[in-house]
């Protein structure tokens, strides 16, 4: 077939290019031919809350990749759906993740199946259908968007409940977020904790990603103040771009002393960096206040890294509870007893082994065959 993936990718960084182009390679080593329509303007640079949105890494060479769609010139919207069209793709596949982008990717999507010269699918990968930092105007937007699409794909219940609320006539699908396998091999601990400058004498908890109130970094900062993890002699490397202030962070880590337990990484963490932070960590950690799905537990089973994840949205779907990992309330009393329980009674090795056979759940061939499964009932 002949598909199309409309949204981000190379030169914009982060999780959603890494999947899409993630994607691009799964079905193009199946026999696909695949063009990826990314952004010329993905947010104006005002409406960005990090220090940019592009990465140094240079183009895929393996990948076709296409600079066309402006999220905010509808002029260019009418323009980029000709250009879909001239393609003639069987399928348009949209990574759905915010309100803001329902126009311009509702509306490219709605004028390419106009085409009548082949017939085109428009299949939505969701990330959230409601987003986590909402804003008055944002079920409307989405309400746009999923009128223009075919069918959809899911990467967790409560995505697909907060999907239910559209009334979507189109078929709906679930298939969970796959493996990020594209960020290199698990190295040594030893190694990884070298480069990275830390002392191999201590454990290490992991936060990852770009920092925002509802991933709950502060949460956790209180629970390894707790004196049951205080004396388990821990670091906890921060690692990922502020996106808020960072200074209430700060304050905390010095009201309670915890400087000497803090490994900050303030900045994004580039492709060729991620192997090491995984590979240093002994425990990763998620302390979300709110969630639909998450990257970095597919990250984190890629390395086969142990997890302790709150209880939220569909992260206690892809963690299995005390056997790869914990699930706890979003409460720094219960995560600072999940992470002394982990330390102090040896779970690593026992959990380690369980990630390695949950991981074998998340292949990106799982994806695809969801993808065709779905094609076929609409067409």
């Amino acid at each position: 077939m002949r598909i199309v993936i409309l949204g981000t990718a190379h030169p914009f960084r982060g999780g959603l290019a890494a999947y899409n182009e993630r994607l691009a390679r799964e079905l193009q080593k199946e026999g696909h031919i695949v063009m990826i329509f990314t952004f010329t303007v993905q947010y104006p640079g005002f409406l960005f809350p990090g220090k940019t949105q592009y990465t140094d890494a240079p183009s895929p060479s393996d990948l076709s990749v296409r600079r066309i769609l402006n999220s905010v010139n509808p002029f260019n919207w009418v323009k980029t759906a000709r250009e879909v069209s001239k393609y003639k793709p069987d399928i348009v596949l949209i990574k759905y993740w915010h309100p803001f982008m329902a126009p311009c990717l509702g509306t490219v999507a709605w004028l390419a199946k106009r085409n009548k010269k082949v017939k085109t699918i428009i299949i939505s990968i969701f990330d959230n259908v409601i987003p986590h930092e909402r804003k008055p105007g944002d079920n409307l937007l989405t309400k746009y968007f999923t009128g223009k699409i075919d069918g959809a794909i899911v990467m967790s219940g409560s995505v697909a409940n907060d999907l239910r609320k559209f009334n979507l006539k189109a078929p709906v699908l679930y298939n969970p977020h796959p493996l990020y396998d594209n960020y290199g091999d698990l190295l040594s601990r030893e190694y990884a904790l070298s480069k990275l400058g830390l002392p191999e004498d201590y454990y290490y908890l992991l936060f990852f990603g770009f920092i925002r109130a509802y991933k709950g970094l502060d949460l956790l900062l209180e629970a390894i103040n707790y004196p049951h993890v205080r004396n388990l002699k821990i670091k906890l490397i921060v690692a990922g771009e502020f996106y808020e202030d960072r200074n209430p962070y700060d304050e905390l880590i010095r009201k309670h002393n915890l400087q000497g337990m803090i490994a900050m990484y303030d900045r994004y963490i580039s492709e060729n960096e991620v192997n090491l932070f995984f590979s240093a960590a002994d425990l990763v950690v998620q302390p979300y206040r709110n969630a639909t799905q998450s990257g970095v537990t597919q990250i984190a089973f890629h390395f086969e890294k142990p997890m302790l994840v709150t209880d939220v949205g569909g992260l206690s779907e892809i963690v299995p509870d005390k056997k790869c990992g914990f699930v706890v309330r979003p409460d720094p009393a219960e995560v600072a007893d999940a992470i002394a329980d982990y330390f102090k009674n040896n779970r690593k090795p026992i959990f380690t082994e369980e990630v390695k056979k949950e991981k074998q759940k998340y292949g990106w061939d799982k994806l695809t065959a969801t993808i065709y499964e779905l094609y076929e009932k609409i067409k």
